[in-house]
């Protein structure tokens, strides 16, 4: 650093006083560590990943929703890929079950646009634009971090210690590297569960009215106690789709012997609609998980030479389909403060300044939809727009969503 670059190849490369090339390693190689190794590539500092997996990332098949202006910033900055599938949905579309009936009813429908992707594919994508300059290596779980007296870094693998001159944390929930920038904090649970899966779109061949709607709208559907997210998402093979979903509720009660993640169904049969309820129901999932909804937010994301990104930061109730972006956001960040910076220490402090506000501010949005949707949710089956506008309105308290556009009448 020290504001001195050399030149190798095409790119810069961040030098510091003593003509060094800065030295970034990143513990984790999954979507936040990627998007890290590419924002300090970028800057021109030599990155390497550590990915405790042994085997590749890019078979989860879960859906991540993105802000369609986010993709444009990632595509453009090369991150992304303009050519990698997404599922663009222009509009939210609410719906409940009728008083009485099995049939659906829509509520509103705000402009909430967001541009769906596959997990799976979102991560080749990052890890391919990693490069040649980061080297990345598999099946090396990192298992501490300590300073250097040097002011650098220290991370440890089970054969080896590296050196570094900044070490970001990208690990995720359980982050080793957490430890030395807030030691002690833990995930806090929330007191409810989010069910992920996926369907085919053949599944929606006997839907087709469904099919319609999300072909245009990402929908949320309301039922006393929870709710649940739908979307189309790319599949894995070229020109194909999936149906994702995400469903809110209680967790399965004791006296539950199946598997947690089938409970889901449990839950369609109960309260949704005749077609949803038979889609979650009843239909052949490509994927299912059950999770626990936690939350958490360290009183810092960065203190030299070690930062945080990703869930290793801060985690956001799925609510606010914040974790993906999040974790971009974070490497955009990163590559900025690093080009700016004198210092790896400026460079850091200018991010925590950045990010550290802006993780508390969606851990506490996620908190107060997460009351409003699952822990105190409304009468969905007697809200109308007027009722749906309040609600948001009320919900997000003066905060700032791209999920929620402008409901139209």
């Amino acid at each position: 650093m020290g504001a001195a670059h050399s030149g190798r190849g095409n790119r810069e490369v961040v030098v510091d006083v003593a003509g060094a090339v800065l030295r970034i390693g990143v513990v984790g190689g999954s979507i936040a560590g990627c998007a890290m190794a590419i924002a300090g590539a970028r800057a021109g500092a030599e990155v390497t990943v550590h990915e405790r997996s042994e085997a590749a990332l890019e078979d989860r098949g879960f859906g991540i929703a993105i802000p369609p202006p986010l993709h444009r910033e990632l595509v453009a900055a090369g991150y992304l890929d303009a050519g990698m599938p997404t599922a663009p949905a222009p509009s939210r579309l609410w719906l409940a079950r009728q008083s009485g009936r099995p049939a659906a009813r829509e509520l509103a429908r705000q402009d909430g646009a967001v541009t769906a992707c596959h997990w799976g594919l979102l991560w080749r994508t990052l890890r391919a634009n990693t490069g040649a300059a980061v080297r990345y290596h598999r099946g090396q779980p990192v298992t501490g971090v300590r300073r250097h007296p040097s002011g650098g870094a220290v991370l440890r693998t089970a054969d080896a210690e590296h050196v570094y001159d900044i070490v970001v944390g990208a690990d995720g929930p359980r982050s080793v590297t957490r430890e030395a920038v807030a030691p002690g904090v833990r995930p806090v649970p929330a007191g409810y569960a989010v069910w992920r899966g996926t369907l085919p779109l053949t599944a929606l061949a006997g839907h087709p009215q469904v099919l319609e709607l999300l072909r245009g709208t990402w929908i949320t559907l309301g039922y006393r106690g929870g709710h649940g997210i739908f979307y189309l998402i790319p599949g894995t093979a070229p020109e194909s789709r999936l149906l994702a979903y995400a469903i809110y509720g209680s967790p399965p009660p004791a006296t539950w012997t199946a598997a947690h993640e089938t409970y889901v169904r449990h839950i369609a049969r109960e309260h949704f609609p005749a077609d949803w309820a038979d889609l979650v129901g009843g239909g052949e999932h490509t994927s299912m998980a059950y999770h626990p909804v936690t939350d958490l937010h360290p009183p810092q994301v960065a203190d030299p030479p070690f930062l945080l990104a990703g869930d290793a930061a801060s985690i956001t109730r799925p609510h606010t389909a914040s974790g993906a972006t999040k974790a971009l956001q974070d490497a955009l960040c990163l590559e900025r403060v690093l080009r700016g910076a004198s210092s790896p220490a400026e460079a850091l402090r200018g991010y925590a300044a950045e990010r550290q506000p802006e993780g508390a501010r969606l851990v506490a949005l996620g908190r107060r939809l997460g009351r409003a949707m699952v822990e105190r949710t409304p009468d969905w089956e007697a809200m109308g727009a007027a009722e749906v506008a309040a609600w948001s309105r009320a919900t997000l308290d003066g905060a700032d969503s791209y999920l929620h556009g402008r409901v139209q009448g």
